[in-house]
């Protein structure tokens, strides 16, 4: 699924959670060279730096047409793929968040 498809059906349908984690795993994969799994703490192995914390915001908002601010800024919502796909979930459309347009 590409990104404007995604944005395309984001305005009424959400994306299933093992489509966010899945994209979430190559999107880290591809950034750090490694291979993570949906629950390990992405922090306390030393894989992201809170600058890539950042970066994952930007790409989980252009990605899924969300809005991060706030109290959702908060490094635990981003410590595993998850805790990610639960935020996703959450801001998304149809969820109530401030998520798709």
């Amino acid at each position: 699924m590409t990104e404007n498809s995604r944005r395309a059906g984001s305005a009424a349908v959400a994306p299933a959670d093992e489509d966010v984690a899945a994209e979430l795993l190559e999107f880290l994969a591809a950034r750090t060279k490694t291979t993570w799994e949906r629950d390990q703490d992405l922090f306390a192995v030393g894989g992201m730096s809170s600058l890539f914390a950042m970066q994952l915001v930007v790409h989980l908002e252009k990605t899924y047409g969300l809005t991060i601010s706030g109290a959702d800024l908060m490094l635990d919502n981003f410590r595993t793929v998850d805790a990610m796909v639960r935020l996703v979930r959450r801001l998304g459309p149809g969820a109530g968040g401030t998520g798709g347009e």
